[in-house]
């Protein structure tokens, strides 16, 4: 039998007096009444938690280089898990697939010449999420703490008192030179791999230090580089690199219509890579040398030494 609670046992000694009331008994009940039952409405409260009382929080999760396929368990999580996801262009549709049914998806991504968010606005705009108290998302292609402005948004929200947590994600470089079968080190050819953005801020006339980066025993990684494709092969050239250093311009990488471009570094500083419109990431250096095979054919690198087209499309399976 459960123990009568105070007030319960001063009703009892109330009716036993035969109906006479004993004002300091009913004083006392009241008492006792008021203070109990602002505990347990507290109580009720902290058991049943309102959405938009949640802290604000975003977590910061890398999309990978494209294929839904490679991203992390925990990128997979968070983005089933969330209930308004901002994302940006570079995110294939196969990755925002795995959003849950009614989470609100907001595109907020930039392209070459066609930006559609300012930073400010961006992370204003998550800033605006978080506070709703949903679990928010921001999604970035790659990884986001490599040329994805990650540094920005992060100092943003903590500044603004939000907290933020970041997923890792397979950056383009990694995804793409796996995809072609390259290895981007190879020993006693490439001892380094540099990634390097050729995309500058509006503004921003500072070239790369292109004599540092014209290191004949490592591999570039040139993000964002179709449209600085000619700049890129000139600046490597002036700074001492060989024409006839091997080049890898990879379309729309770890896609379905993923494609690439072969040719070498002198061609490329005079024409130019031939890729299309889509996300292009180029990859410069002796370790993408083709390779021969037992048999003594070459495999598809024979362009480099060939003196194949810059456009030659190679079309991945």
């Amino acid at each position: 039998m459960p123990m009568p609670s105070a007030v319960m046992w001063l009703d009892g000694l109330v009716s036993r007096s035969g109906g006479k009331r004993f004002n300091f008994i009913v004083a006392l009940r009241a008492a006792l009444g008021s203070a109990l039952r602002p505990r347990t409405a507290r109580r009720v409260a902290r058991a049943i938690p309102r959405a938009g009382m949640r802290t604000p929080h975003v977590t910061l999760v890398g999309a990978g280089p494209g294929d839904p396929d490679l991203l992390t368990v925990a990128a997979a999580r968070a983005i089933s898990q969330a209930e308004v996801i901002l994302y940006d262009h570079l995110v294939g549709a196969g990755v925002l697939a795995l959003a849950q049914p009614g989470a609100e998806l907001i595109c907020v991504g930039k392209r070459s010449g066609k930006h559609s968010h300012s930073q400010e606005a961006i992370n204003a705009l998550i800033e605006a999420q978080a506070r709703t108290g949903r679990r928010t998302v921001r999604l970035k292609g790659g990884d986001p703490m490599i040329f994805g402005r990650a540094g920005e948004e992060i100092e943003h929200l903590e500044r603004v008192g939000i907290s933020v947590s970041v997923i890792p994600g397979i950056t383009a470089a990694l995804g793409c030179a796996s995809s072609a079968g390259l290895s981007l080190t190879k020993r006693g050819v490439s001892r380094a791999v540099t990634f390097v953005t050729a995309h500058a801020r509006a503004g921003d006339a500072t070239e790369p230090d292109w004599a540092r980066l014209a290191d004949p025993k490592g591999t570039l990684a040139i993000y964002m580089g179709r449209e600085a494709a000619r700049r890129v092969g000139c600046g490597l050239t002036a700074g001492g690199l060989s024409p006839d250093t091997p080049v890898l311009a990879v379309e729309n990488g770890c896609r379905p219509d993923e494609r690439h471009h072969r040719t070498t570094l002198g061609a490329m500083a005079e024409r130019g890579v031939a890729a299309g419109d889509g996300p292009t990431l180029l990859l410069i250096g002796w370790a993408l040398e083709e390779r021969v095979l037992e048999d003594g054919a070459a495999d598809a690198g024979d362009a480099f030494r060939a003196g194949g087209d810059v456009g030659q499309g190679l079309g991945h399976d």
